[in-house]
């Protein structure tokens, strides 16, 4: 089994597309109304705005593959491309972290993790932070695996619907 990382670049938009909504589908599609589910798919994930994330300098993404096949993806955000203002400078965001279905229990989250962690310490932040869904009980027992801590919660919308994120919060540095 051959484990590698590769970031983003703009020749990589469509795949990005294409393995996000893949990903967000799977991981939703049964809690969420078609129409909602959709509303936001279209929101998110279109072109134009994956290219927009893809070109603000504090945000990076990472695919994940596994024996050369994309098998899922990194989000991160810094700075003023971080979807929580309070969360300050010194704090780095994994706004998403997806693993094909069909690829997890392989370790592969915990490597994206791991990605994101090196990649908050390479840019001296002192956390980690994540929003996860409230009703991801799966997710919410790994990231608590991994070091986090609830620390807050926030809105999310899918579509017009209203959702809970627990915030999710791994110190790297002691505060000062």
């Amino acid at each position: 089994m051959t484990i590698q990382i590769q970031k983003c670049i703009f020749d990589d938009l469509c795949k990005l597309q294409e393995i996000s909504v893949e990903t967000f589908t799977e991981t939703f599609k049964d809690h969420n109304s078609p129409e909602s589910l959709n509303a936001y798919l279209e929101r998110a994930y279109n072109l134009k705005q994956l290219e927009k994330e893809l070109s603000d300098p504090f945000s990076q993404f990472f695919f994940v593959y596994l024996n050369d096949e994309v098998a899922g993806y990194l989000k991160v955000n810094t700075n003023d491309a971080q979807s929580e203002e309070k969360m300050g400078d010194d704090s780095l965001e994994i706004e998403r972290i997806y693993i094909k279905s069909k690829f997890q229990g392989h370790g592969l989250g915990k490597y994206l993790l791991t990605k994101a962690v090196e990649t908050a310490m390479e840019r001296d932040k002192k956390k980690v932070w994540l929003g996860v869904w409230e009703e991801n009980e799966n997710a919410i027992a790994f990231y608590k695996k991994m070091g986090f801590v609830q620390t807050g919660s926030h809105s999310f919308y899918m579509g017009d619907e209203e959702q809970i994120d627990f915030v999710m919060t791994k110190l790297l540095m002691p505060e000062r």
